[in-house]
């Protein structure tokens, strides 16, 4: 197998994985926007509580599900988005390496557990990385900055890793994207994106997604220590995830925050503004749950998670209003 190295790839590790991947990709295409853009032109708010038998701990979800945020941000800025599944290893091989020996890096959807360089060891089948290389024995990625940037892992540890089954996991999923001579200015996509986020996060169909999932969790999180097997180890981990598990911070919300304020500087309009000053008001919010969560696992004090059930009631407060200035938007 002879060594390919993708000239021009800048592997530069964001805080998100997928907009990682995204960042790669376009840049290498000639477009380049920040992380915070690439989020919010994708859309890629959510909030989701799941939790149901068999769970060993519920699930808090800040972002759409994965890959939604790559479909959205192509179809929105017309990017001709090209994507392969299958079901073999050695197909799923070729379909990768093809684009890589055209001169061109792919990104990959697959579950980060079989990983080498991954400091954690959970199943996740919704990470995505971009690849851009490989030799006879491993494959050259880009994943966020928290997991190295530019990394490597064998071969056969990615092929385990993209033929992964389980939840939210794809049929070793690889793809691409086009930029095309005259793509749409992005600049004109970002009302468009925004209120899209808006409408979909308040007409969520089911009552723990949006704002309502939001106050699903405040009545939930109270009652966290006698769920969890192990608070000492299981509300510290749960708090580490929504900080630092790629999200940017406060769940996606410090992106969110980050994405209205680059837009406040572009577009002049008090409903942007104020939708920006209350995403500002729920990234600190949010951090504040994760803190008291922490706490809960750390001392085993129940009132901490009441304390943390109260500030997401708020939280559900002021993302719904939120989001109701920005759907109002022009």
């Amino acid at each position: 197998m002879k060594p390919i190295i993708v000239p021009g790839v800048e592997p530069r590790g964001l805080h998100h994985c997928e907009t990682t991947a995204l960042g790669v990709l376009l840049r290498h295409e000639g477009l380049d926007l920040s992380e915070p853009l690439l989020f919010g032109l994708g859309s890629g708010l959510s909030f989701v509580y799941w939790d149901r038998k068999g769970m060993t701990f519920p699930f808090l979800g800040g972002r759409v599900k994965p890959f939604e945020l790559t479909r959205n941000l192509a179809a929105r800025l017309g990017l001709t988005l090209t994507v392969e599944e299958t079901t073999s290893a050695r197909k799923a091989w070729r379909n990768a390496a093809a684009s890589l020996d055209a001169g061109r890096p792919v990104g990959l959807q697959l579950d980060c557990y079989h990983l080498e360089y991954f400091r954690s060891k959970v199943h996740f089948g919704g990470h995505v990385v971009a690849l851009y290389g490989y030799d006879e024995q491993d494959a050259h990625l880009v994943d966020t900055g928290q997991q190295g940037g530019a990394v490597r892992t064998s071969l056969v540890s990615l092929a385990a890793a993209r033929a992964e089954r389980g939840p939210m996991t794809a049929r070793n999923r690889s793809f691409t994207i086009t930029v095309p001579d005259r793509p749409p200015a992005w600049q004109d996509q970002i009302i468009p994106a925004i209120k899209d986020c808006a409408d979909a996060f308040l007409a969520a169909p089911i009552a723990n997604l949006g704002h309502r999932g939001i106050a699903e969790a405040a009545r939930r999180v109270p009652g966290w220590l006698s769920r969890v097997a192990d608070p000492g180890r299981d509300l510290p981990e749960a708090a580490l995830l929504m900080e630092r598990g790629g999200t940017g911070g406060a769940l996606f919300r410090a992106l969110y925050r980050d994405f209205l304020d680059e837009c406040a500087r572009l577009i002049d309009d008090a409903l942007l503004r104020t939708g920006h000053r209350l995403y500002a008001e729920a990234a600190e919010r949010w951090t504040e749950v994760s803190t008291l969560i922490a706490k809960a696992g750390e001392n085993g004090d129940p009132g901490c998670l009441d304390q943390a059930g109260a500030v997401l009631r708020e939280l559900a407060r002021v993302e719904r209003e939120a989001m109701e200035t920005l759907a109002r938007l022009p």
